[in-house]
């Protein structure tokens, strides 16, 4: 049998040590509005997809990050071009830590978050 899905993620969660300052870094960096959601049993901010009902999800959340950047590398889709993105997880306080990287689909590079969480901010070449 071989299982195919339209995506194998289908969710993330990032801890992060400071909610508030953690969407302020992500929404400058990716050019999303993240707002805090105080509903659940713990607060979230949530990265919401074009298509909620089948886009792939991710959410910050208060935790423990690997501060040096040993957890899992998540990758995020970002607003403009890919060197202005660099220029933001710089002056927002984040740290490039590749060059550009180009793929077929677009270009991407890593980065560390102010926590330290291990991220790559993605543009593809659809826009």
């Amino acid at each position: 049998m071989t299982y195919s899905p339209t995506h194998f993620l289908v969710w993330g969660e990032l801890p992060v040590t400071d909610l508030t300052k953690a969407c302020e870094f992500y929404g400058i960096v990716t050019g999303a509005t993240l707002q805090i959601d105080s509903s659940g049993p713990n607060p979230i901010a949530m990265f919401k997809p074009a298509d909620a009902c089948s886009g792939v999800a991710l959410h910050l959340y208060p935790g423990k990050p690997a501060s040096d950047g040993s957890a899992p590398t998540l990758h995020l889709a970002a607003e403009g071009k890919l060197e202005d993105v660099m220029d933001r997880v710089t002056k927002a306080g984040g740290e490039v830590t590749s060059p550009a990287i180009e793929i077929p689909a677009g270009r991407f590079f890593y980065a560390k978050d102010p926590d330290g969480n291990s991220v790559g901010f993605f543009v593809g070449n659809d826009r």
